[in-house]
């Protein structure tokens, strides 16, 4: 008979050495597994080592599938895991595999996801030392909520603007980069944000012009959200220092 109390212990708390070993050995079985992942995509690989691999990673999905099923026979809502955030990382963990496997996969791995797995190691290090800054930082998203949703929605007509704008002047002398607006849109983004990968760029007068009038406001649409979010923390420290002033100005 299965001891769930004890299980529940090892799978879900860390206060006890056998529940630290547990999420230690799901931590380093994550970063061997992403180490895996990277090595087989070496082009000079043999295929001797791809054959072991693929092999390991086979073994690593079977562990993590178990690891899985154990969270989710120990949590007390068998519903309320599924969706959950953790649950849902898990299960995309192994999905894809699976999915491959029984011939319905979509051509990605997915395997990046496997990264946010080893968000469980913020556990380890007692992440209630630093719960009074992430409140903080909560309350300033608080704050600062409808001036982000006003930025982002400027970026967005931004975003509008410049590909329909540079549809307009490019399109006639570069129709195989320019075929559309939605292939402008990439330009328009990388352009915003200031990046610049270079792979698309205006060569018509009036195309360099516009690029420079868009350049210039990408850099301020870049600066904007963080000037937003830092005034924002600013204020939400002076919530904190002062919470009788705060309650007078929420009256």
């Amino acid at each position: 008979m299965i001891n769930m109390q004890r299980l529940r212990e090892i799978v879900q708390e860390t206060n006890t050495r056998a529940g630290l070993l547990f999420d230690l050995s799901i931590q380093l079985l994550i970063f061997m597994s992403l180490i895996g992942f990277a090595v087989e995509t070496l082009p000079t690989l043999s295929e001797s080592s791809k054959y072991c691999l693929s092999i390991f990673e086979v073994a690593v999905i079977a562990l993590f599938t178990i690891e899985y099923v154990l969270r989710w026979l120990v949590s007390e809502s068998k519903l309320k895991f599924t969706f959950s955030f953790w649950g849902l990382i898990d299960l995309a963990a192994i999905l894809p595999f699976y999915l491959v496997m029984f011939g319905l996969g979509f051509g990605y791995d997915l395997v990046m996801l496997r990264t946010l797995r080893l968000l469980r190691l913020v556990r380890l290090v007692k992440i209630a030392r630093y719960t009074k800054s992430i409140a903080r930082l909560g309350l300033a998203m608080k704050i600062a909520k409808e001036d982000l949703i006003l930025a982002l929605g400027g970026t967005a007509v931004m975003l509008c603007i410049a590909s329909f704008g540079i549809y307009q002047f490019e399109n006639p002398v570069q129709p195989d980069k320019f075929s559309s607006v939605f292939d402008s849109l990439w330009w328009s983004i990388a352009t915003l944000t200031t990046v610049g990968y270079g792979d698309i760029y205006p060569i018509t007068t009036g195309g360099k012009i516009f690029t420079g009038f868009i350049l210039m406001i990408g850099l301020g649409i870049v600066a904007l959200p963080a000037g937003i979010i830092a005034s924002s923390i600013t204020e939400a420290r002076n919530q904190e220092d002062n919470p009788a002033d705060s309650e007078e100005n929420n009256y």
